[in-house]
């Protein structure tokens, strides 16, 4: 096991809350785009999360009014254009490993959404656990406007399994901007608070996660993402398995301990 606690990234912002980590993207003057050097640091940072014992739930916050506006332009899109095909596949490659390390970390990963959200940055909103947004949010998977699939980062896989098909097939195929209303009432936000609001809300569900059985949060993760491809008698037998493993905790015990006192548990993790 490792610590982050102490982690200072070049390319973005990174807070510990208690056990929760908080990260933001740091050039608000631009509507926070990524760049090659971002992409590699954040796949590289959810990497380490499952081996840092200090960190227990992420936050995905937004900075000064916007979340992420995408890859940028200059520093990102221009170079693409002269690629070849081998270098323009290790940058999709590069670019899906974020999403896939998102999905690996482990922790619970909270995205709290205002104002631009748009292409990688609403892939990411997409891979994240739970989703707050401002009725300001503005989400687009905008691939398809600037001559692109609407394939990118696992979109396909992903945003279907969220909203439906067809909902999703919309998003992708027009790029259309999806108004924080009709997120919220397909399932995309979790929920809707003012922007003075929102990363107090997030982190206060951050800390009832990071307060509750930390170890089985773990293990729920894992299944949410593994079960896609079972079929139901496999998913039923990981979940036998997983839930087996998770009875041989001490959090387990102490929350039987709790209830017979009838006491409020005092989870610890392991």
């Amino acid at each position: 096991m490792t610590e982050l606690a102490g982690l200072k990234p070049q390319h973005f912002l990174w807070e510990m809350q208690g056990r929760v980590a908080v990260i933001r993207l740091s050039r608000p003057e631009r509507k926070n785009p990524l760049t090659f050097d971002s992409y590699a640091e954040l796949r590289d940072t959810f990497r380490a999360l499952p081996y840092a014992s200090d960190v227990d739930v992420v936050v995905f916050a937004s900075n000064g009014g916007n979340f992420c506006s995408g890859g940028d332009v200059h520093d990102i899109i221009g170079p693409l254009v002269g690629m070849d095909m081998r270098d323009l596949l290790a940058f999709t490659r590069m670019t899906g490993d974020l999403v896939k390390s998102m999905i690996a970390c482990h922790k619970p990963i909270i995205a709290a959404v205002d104002g631009i959200c748009v292409g990688a940055g609403a892939i990411m909103a997409m891979a994240s656990d739970l989703r707050l947004a401002t009725p300001e949010a503005k989400c687009a998977f905008l691939f398809t406007r600037v001559g692109l699939a609407g394939c990118d980062m696992g979109a396909c896989a992903m945003l279907p399994r969220i909203i439906g098909q067809g909902r999703a097939a919309e998003l992708l195929y027009t790029g259309r901007t999806m108004l924080a209303a009709e997120g919220h009432s397909w399932g995309f936000w979790n929920a809707l608070h003012p922007a003075a609001d929102l990363t107090a809300e997030a982190m206060k569900l951050a800390a009832r996660l990071a307060a509750g059985p930390v170890f089985a949060h773990g293990m729920t993760k894992t299944q949410l993402n593994q079960e896609w491809n079972m079929g139901l008698e496999q998913a039923i037998e990981a979940e036998a398995q997983a839930q087996a493993i998770c009875m041989q905790t001490r959090d387990f015990e102490r929350a039987y301990h709790a209830f017979v006192a009838k006491e409020k548990p005092v989870f610890q993790g392991d």
